[in-house]
């Protein structure tokens, strides 16, 4: 689910990932696994408040590392990046 503002500006983003061998590292709980959903929300400090939660779970969790800053191609860069890392070997944090 993707929101944007009234310039076209996407606000959020969201997308369902398996997670890879290493997972997604929570500032709350540690490593999570498994099928995971991520959400990107742009904050109007121009970073992003990146969380994660088991896919239809209630609770979300914050990604260690976030908020983090915009790369150039702005807040689909940030959110694709996000999940290639949890794609990946792991454990997948947020970039600085």
């Amino acid at each position: 689910m993707n929101t944007h503002d009234r310039n076209g500006e996407t606000r959020q983003m969201m997308d369902a990932v398996t997670a890879g061998a290493g997972g997604a590292m929570t500032d709350e709980v540690g490593v999570i696994t498994g099928d995971l959903t991520v959400c990107t929300v742009l904050l109007p400090d121009r970073r992003a408040d990146i969380t994660v939660q088991y896919t239809g779970a209630d609770e979300w969790y914050t990604l260690t590392g976030s908020p983090a800053p915009l790369p150039p191609g702005g807040l689909a860069a940030l959110h694709f990046d996000i999940l290639d890392r949890i794609r990946g070997e792991g454990p997948a944090q947020a970039p600085h």
